[in-house]
């Protein structure tokens, strides 16, 4: 279990590494001034060239890839010259000192994003303060399917061939085949506005919102509603399309006839033996489903005003804030292989066969 598991965190971060090098030549392509969009058009040169060093910009590619390298890495490299890219900035970084020689010192840090171009602070701390919402967005879509779509998707494969079963795959096939922003809009307008007197939703808002009165920020869960069934249609219907075919071929093998021959029970052969076994395909999908989730909610917050990492990551392209772009795409990166190894482990767990 121990190399199983070591294994699954080197493929981690070979993909994390893999992700960064990609993310990191891609945009640095890009046509675009970083110390004009940091310090305006009416910058100095003198300013312009201070920031050019201390983003290694005045460097080649290379170089620059080893300090963006350098600044991700959790222990980094640092010189004690301050005409150097390299120079430690105890205000930029954060971190402690954790050994110093003559030039040089490694220091011990969160990884670190760079600045946002327009607004000039941490990136790491605009995408932190909206992930909590992405992830309550995610979780909340997410156990909707799962709960919605493992009980449908039994009732599906119990019945087969039913009326029920058929009704089932039509809305199946048809939560698959429409966009998550085409039926943003139809709900927004439909039950955030059409009927909202019966509803009580509203057609956008975020979790977190200013009172009228002026008493601060409050949550109002009621928001939440209608962005997490959007985003949660599509996987529900992969897991109850998976849930039922899996539930299927368990309950075609041996050893569910063996014990139906032994004359154990309907519900105690289903929950005993069949659903173990049959949410394993399950359990494998959610994993993807979730971090994908993390990712493609973008249209889903735009379009209900959800302020979460899509929001951010819209408006950074709309102003073209590469490095919060960048830093949005490294952290779902970092949640989708990091989800990728707990359900690689839970996967072991259930099905020793897969350690091997």
């Amino acid at each position: 279990m121990v190399s199983f598991l070591i294994r699954r965190i080197v493929y981690g971060f070979l993909v994390l590494f893999g992700v960064i090098t990609v993310v990191f030549f891609i945009f640095n392509i890009l046509p675009g001034d970083p110390a004009r969009m940091m310090l305006g058009q009416r910058s100095d040169q003198a300013a312009v060239e201070e920031i050019n060093r201390e983003l290694g910009l005045d460097q080649s590619l290379l170089v620059q890839y080893g300090i963006y390298l350098n600044d991700l890495l959790p222990i980094s490299y640092h010189k004690k010259d301050k005409a150097s890219s390299l120079y430690y900035y105890p205000e930029k970084y954060g971190g402690l000192t954790i050994a110093e020689f003559d030039n040089s010192a490694l220091v011990a840090k969160w990884p670190y994003l760079r600045k946002s171009y327009q607004s000039q602070k941490k990136v790491s701390e605009i995408l932190f303060e909206s992930l909590p919402e992405t992830a309550v967005l995610a979780i909340a879509s997410v156990m909707i399917a799962l709960l919605f779509g493992i009980f449908f998707g039994i009732i599906s494969a119990l019945f087969q061939d039913s009326w029920m079963d058929r009704f089932l795959l039509l809305l199946t096939t048809s939560g698959m085949a429409l966009p998550s922003f085409f039926v943003g809009i139809i709900f927004a307008w439909l039950f955030g506005y059409v009927l909202s007197n019966y509803t009580g939703l509203n057609m956008t808002g975020s979790l977190y919102e200013v009172d009228d009165l002026g008493n601060g920020e409050y949550m109002n869960w009621s928001n939440l509603i209608l962005p997490a069934i959007t985003l949660g249609i599509r996987p529900l219907a992969v897991i109850i399309q998976l849930c039922r075919n899996s539930f299927l071929e368990v309950l075609s093998m041996d050893y569910i006839r063996t014990a139906k021959a032994k004359g154990l029970s309907f519900k105690r052969m289903i929950t005993k033996h069949a659903f173990r076994n049959a949410m394993n395909p399950v359990l494998t999908a959610v994993s993807g489903m979730f971090a994908s989730l993390m990712a493609g909610a973008v249209f889903v917050e735009i379009i209900f005003s959800w302020k979460g990492i899509g929001w951010e990551i819209v408006n950074a392209l709309d102003k073209y804030d590469l490095p919060i772009v960048m830093g949005a795409v490294l952290i779902i990166a970092t949640i989708f292989v990091a989800i990728n190894i707990v359900v690689d482990i839970l996967y072991g767990v259930l099905d020793p066969r897969v350690r091997v």
